[in-house]
């Protein structure tokens, strides 16, 4: 026994070790981490890009704004940069630490400007005497990289190429954003052609007049040649950039929101830690050391894929701490459930991982399904909640499933707990009691509370709708934060005097004041605004500018993502279970989405786009309670009845037992996933107030549509096929006919 002990004492100290290692390596890795400017304040703006003709800009003129942008932004200085296209013809661009948002603003709003000058900065010709994207990467006569020109007014060309050969200084200079009074030829003429410092691309020696398309030789390399016809064509672009959407935070707003975050994440995970101690003892300690692993992995592949971290996304990994807590839940409940059946602990260690993990796969990859929907369709924060929650999945595969049962496979082959099993899992061997629980008879109560609540909800929706963001119905949001002291009074009044129409008014929880006007407002605006409360009130501001055609964008996308994310999990569970379960599954997950749609209606509670986030989180969480019950429910079928339910009796039976075993496991997931949530709502940001509310309430939704509505659906839909032949699915064997035993012939 004392050698069995000092086993046991060694690998703790391991993981005492383990668990010192990460926390000296965590501050120094969460400080190395990119944030968004919600985080630490800055500027984003998304441009439409329009082509000056009127037509719609194609790919090629997107893609050339989008490498003009990126060269402006390393004028800037700005490290980490976030440049996306968005659709066919939007770019956003997000500038993290900027601190002057009105220069950057101006920098890169502007249309790319090509010039051709002499020596002396005197304009000769513009971008209008070439091709529209007609540089290419040639050859000249040693077979060396050249640029080819492509000329569209070859008289213009010709004249100006002639004077120049003649002049006393034979050069004509190619500049890319020419500035009068800053950029000239004398000082740049040491660093022209080195594009990534200087905006001087090329001084072409003339020999002659040229009245066609022309080539510029040097001593370029391929790389050096491919760069300048990629100035060349972005600053003959015929495109223009208009700025639908603007969000700027001071960097206070970013600093106080990341602290409120971080220090809801912490309080989160030690009540979790608190909580898997209680209920599981060594083993839940053990799986606390998952969970501070699972942190620091996810924050650590976050990082080396160079991701930004936004609030969403601090929000997704807190969140997605109930998903790994939750692959141990699963496990463990499996465990115990072998060792009820009286079953050695290295064995019922063994069949409940096994049992336990198809359930963990399940309810992890339909919920994978939902967050590469919201990469695809969503805007930049919702993308960035998607990127962090698919990490987290991962990381729970890895860390939770894999690395958790491996180091408990290591303390229950010490045999030291083989005796406390208490102590071990928190299990006692109790008296079996017959729980009378009837989750199908009682079903058409359960639908009518439903009913019900939808109901209520369809009064409420059709007397006083939603309340929309800015995000949905376009327009602009101010916050304000000073101190001193702001009436709402003043702050209407202010408004009026501005002459902007006046949406909402809310005081925040941290002082601030949040101004909803329906104005859509200018760049100027922007700026004059900034001005106006920072004169008067010494307040900092973080403005959000929400375009019309933003609006109709994120109402599509968001239809879309629903409609995509149902569709993605009926095939998947139609797949692995039946059609049933899968119409079962979705008229849960509706019914927790209308919910929380209901819910928002009847507290006049703010429609943003991060909401569209919270009602997918919520059916991917909702997702996972119903496919272990469903896979509970198949494994019964198998050892109940071995997949012969003969009667209507049978499957009830089956159902209720399945749901009986589970209930537990649905009831300790959603405490552990609560408590996060409850602290984001109680610590957190306010910008991701109205998504965490949305959680906590969905949360509690999910549990019930999981215990009351998606099985009691499986049993009306498959109680008519009870005792009829099984048909075999399409990816099934067909074995032929079976032989025919006759007794005394073949039998």
């Amino acid at each position: 026994m004392k050698k069995k002990r000092n086993s046991v004492l060694k690998k703790l100290f391991l993981c005492s070790v383990l668990m010192i290692l990460v926390g000296f390596l965590f501050q120094p890795l969460f400080k190395n981490l990119n944030f968004g400017l919600d985080l630490q304040g800055g500027f984003e703006v998304l441009y439409q890009v329009k082509s000056i003709d009127g037509k719609k800009a194609n790919s090629a003129m997107v893609n050339g704004t989008y490498k003009v942008i990126s060269k402006r932004i390393d004028g800037l200085g700005v490290s980490e940069p976030e440049i996306t296209i968005e659709g066919d013809d939007k770019i956003r661009v997000g500038l993290a630490g900027v601190t002057d948002p009105e220069t950057a603003r101006n920098t890169l709003g502007r249309v790319a400007s090509l010039t051709f000058r002499d020596t002396s900065d005197n304009l000769l010709m513009d971008s209008t005497v070439l091709r529209s994207g007609g540089a290419k990467v040639s050859q000249d006569a040693n077979g060396l990289p050249a640029v080819a020109l492509s000329v569209a007014d070859k008289d213009k060309f010709y004249k100006v190429t002639k004077r120049i050969s003649e002049s006393t200084d034979p050069k004509i200079v190619i500049w890319l954003d020419f500035e009068d009074g800053v950029d000239t030829y004398t000082s740049e003429s040491a660093s022209c052609g080195n594009m990534k410092s200087s905006r001087c691309l090329s001084a072409a020696t003339v020999s002659q007049g040229f009245a066609s398309d022309v080539i510029i030789q040097g001593n370029f390399t391929k790389e050096e040649a491919e760069e300048l016809v990629n100035s060349l064509n972005s600053g003959s672009l015929p495109t223009k950039l208009e700025e639908i959407s603007s969000k700027t935070v001071g960097a206070s707003f970013g600093a106080n929101s990341l602290e409120k975050t971080f220090t809801a994440g912490v309080v989160g995970i030690i009540l979790i830690i608190v909580v898997l101690i209680s209920l599981y003892r060594f083993s839940g300690l053990i799986a606390s050391v998952g969970v501070i692993l699972y942190t620091f992995f996810t924050f650590l592949i976050f990082w080396l894929f160079g991701g930004v971290l936004t609030l969403p996304g601090i929000a997704a990994v807190v969140m997605g701490i109930g998903m790994a807590v939750d692959a141990n839940v699963i496990n463990f409940s499996r465990i115990r459930d072998e060792l009820e059946k009286g079953t050695k602990l290295r064995m019922a260690y063994k069949e409940g991982n096994k049992h336990s993990f198809m359930s963990i796969f399940d309810s992890n990859f339909t919920t994978f399904i939902v967050a590469i929907i919201l990469f695809i369709l969503g805007e930049s924060s919702v993308r960035g909640f998607a990127t962090m929650l698919m990490i987290s999945i991962f990381t729970t595969m890895m860390v939770m499933v894999v690395f958790v049962r491996w180091l408990l496979k290591q303390f229950v082959e010490t045999g030291y707990f083989d005796d406390k099993l208490n102590f071990f899992i928190g299990y006692k061997k109790k008296e079996k009691k017959e729980k009378k629980l009837d989750f199908i008879h009682h079903r058409t109560w359960f639908y009518a509370v439903s009913v019900l609540v939808i109901v209520v909800g369809v009064i409420s929706l059709l007397t006083q709708g939603l309340k929309l963001g800015i995000d949905f119905k376009g327009g602009t949001s101010i916050t304000l934060k000073t101190e001193q002291n702001l009436t709402e009074a003043s702050v209407k009044q202010d408004i009026k005097d501005l002459n902007y129409e006046l949406s909402s008014i809310e005081r925040l929880n941290d002082d601030g004041i949040q101004i909803k006007i329906e104005d859509s407002l200018t760049k100027s605006e922007v700026l004059k605004t900034e001005e106006y409360f920072k004169d008067k009130y010494q307040a900092q501001t973080d403005i959000g500018v929400i375009s019309n055609l933003v609006k109709k964008e994120l109402i599509k996308n968001a239809i879309v993502s629903l409609l995509l994310a149902s569709l993605g999990m009926i095939l998947y569970i139609s797949f692995r279970f039946k059609f049933s379960y899968a119409v079962g599954a979705i008229l849960a997950l509706l019914h927790d989405a209308i919910f929380i749609v209901i819910l928002f209606s009847l507290l006049r509670l703010e429609v943003t786009s991060i909401f569209i986030a919270a009602i997918l989180t919520i059916i991917g969480y909702s997702i996972n309670d119903t496919i272990v019950t469903y896979d509970r429910i198949r494994e019964n079928c198998k050892t109940m009845y071995k997949d012969r339910l003969k009667k209507k009796e049978d499957l009830i039976d089956v159902i209720n037992t399945s749901l009986k075993q589970t209930l537990g496991r649905s009831i300790i997931t959603t405490l552990t996933t609560l408590i996060p949530v409850v602290s984001l709502i109680f610590l957190g940001s306010h910008e991701i107030f109205n998504f965490n509310i949305a959680l906590l309430f969905g949360l509690i939704s999910g549990v019930y549509s999981s215990i009351f509505i998606a099985s009691q659906v499986v049993y009306d839909l498959e109680k008519k096929s009870i005792g009829k032949p099984k048909k075999k699915r399409w990816y099934e064997e067909d074995k032929g006919p079976e032989e025919k035993k006759v007794k005394g012939v073949n039998a």
